[in-house]
Formats: C-alpha cells, sequence, structure tokens
C-alpha cells in the first residue's frame, strides 16, 4: 500500500468511519491477495472516501489526466498526491488516448492490486440505477480478475450532487454491500459477452442496493464524475 495511501486510511479513512459510521456487509469477499475490480453503484463524491475507508487494500482510483499535467507549484502538487495514491491516469479526450487507462489498469490487476469502477459512468442524477456500460467487463476479462459487484446506500445524503465536501457528522447513514464475486477468467470478449457480463453484474449491484433499475444509459452532465 503507498505511504501516502496508508496515510490517508489513518486520517481521512478514520475520520470517515468515527464521524459517520457506515454499515459495511460482505468484507469477507474481498479476496486476501488477489486483484479485482470493484464495480459499484455511484450517488456521491463521497462514495471514493467511504469505499476508501472501509476496504482493508488499496484501491486505485481513477483521476483525470489535468491532476497528472498541471504545471506549476499547484501541479507538482496534484502530481505529487495523485502518485502518491496509486491513482490511474484517465485521459477525457477519448479514443486511443481514453483506453491508455486500461493499459495502466491491467499491469496493476495482475499484480495484485484493485481498481474501482463505476459501470454507470456518472453519479445518478435522481437515486436510481442506470444501465451498465461494458468497460469494467472488458477490464475484468483483459487482466483475468473477478468483479465484485458493490452497492452503496445512503450517500447522496451524506454529500448531495454540487455539494463540495461531506455534511458534518450525523448526516444521514452510509451502507456499504460487497457481493460475491463473479469470475471473468476464461470468458469470452466479444461485444455481446461483455454485455451480458455487465448485465450480470448491474444485476447483482441492484440486489445489493434495492434500486429502481432504467434499461438506459444515466445522462452525463458538464464537470459529472
Amino acid at each position: 500500500m503507498p505511504p501516502l495511501y496508508t496515510f490517508g486510511k489513518l486520517t481521512v479513512g478514520t475520520a470517515m468511519i468515527v464521524g459517520w459510521r457506515p454499515r459495511v456487509e460482505g468484507l469477507e469477499n474481498i479476496p486476501a491477495t488477489r486483484g479485482a475490480i470493484f464495480a459499484s453503484n455511484h450517488l456521491s463524491v463521497a462514495d471514493e472516501l467511504f469505499l476508501g475507508a472501509v476496504v482493508p487494500r488499496h484501491l486505485a482510483f481513477w483521476a483525470k489526466a489535468e491532476y497528472f499535467n498541471g504545471t506549476g507549484v499547484r501541479g507538482r502538487f496534484n502530481r505529487f498526491i495523485m502518485e502518491g495514491l496509486g491513482a490511474i491516469k484517465v485521459e477525457r479526450a477519448g479514443g486511443r488516448a481514453a483506453l491508455t487507462a486500461f493499459d495502466a489498469a491491467i499491469p496493476k490487476l495482475r499484480d495484485g492490486d484493485m481498481v474501482v469502477v463505476y459501470p454507470e459512468g456518472t453519479r445518478s442524477p435522481d437515486g436510481r440505477l442506470y444501465r451498465g456500460r461494458t468497460g469494467a467487463a472488458r477490464l475484468a476479462v483483459a487482466a483475468g480478475v473477478p468483479i465484485i459487484p458493490v452497492g452503496v446506500i445512503g450517500t447522496e445524503r451524506i454529500q448531495p450532487i454540487g455539494q463540495p465536501y461531506p455534511k458534518l457528522v450525523g448526516w444521514g447513514k452510509a451502507t456499504i454491500k460487497f457481493g460475491k464475486p463473479i469470475e471473468t477468467d476464461g470468458r469470452p470478449d466479444d461485444r455481446t459477452s461483455l454485455r451480458e457480463l455487465t448485465d450480470e453484474v448491474m444485476a447483482e449491484i441492484q440486489k445489493l442496493t434495492g434500486q429502481e433499475y432504467v434499461p438506459r444509459y444515466a445522462p452525463a452532465k458538464p464537470g459529472s464524475d
């Protein structure tokens, strides 16, 4: 676990656990040493804070390339933070540039690291669960690692969309549920098979959260993550 990530767990992670006392279920489904992908619903920016706080292993989150490529004192500081946390750089230009994030994630997964992916592609605008994109399935099959469905409940009340930081202690209760791993080793990587695997993952997430499912992609808004 990178030293800066460890420091973050001891400080921010401890504050999240002590302040909001999240309910956690299914930690036994997290592999002790093997790489895996956490495929989670996405209600709030706080989702990443809670996941990082309750998962005992290092999680490699995605971070937009601007945090790595900035100049000046602020740019160097952001780059130091992102690299120190073991984040994966994401190019938002699309095409081959965007695929470099997947290229960077595959060796991390094969070496036993864990990566968080939000199949919906953005935060839910209304609390419902939207159709998943196939990126998580494609990455899992390419790396030969399982997908762990994750259900996050209540974080949209702690840090609603547009709120720059979590509300003060006592504002709502968060629950994080980890489902049983879905094995992907040996699965085909054609479009139809990846779609089927993605739908399987989304069905498991829905079982964990009880959200209403919407069979279309979530609308992306400017500045959404």
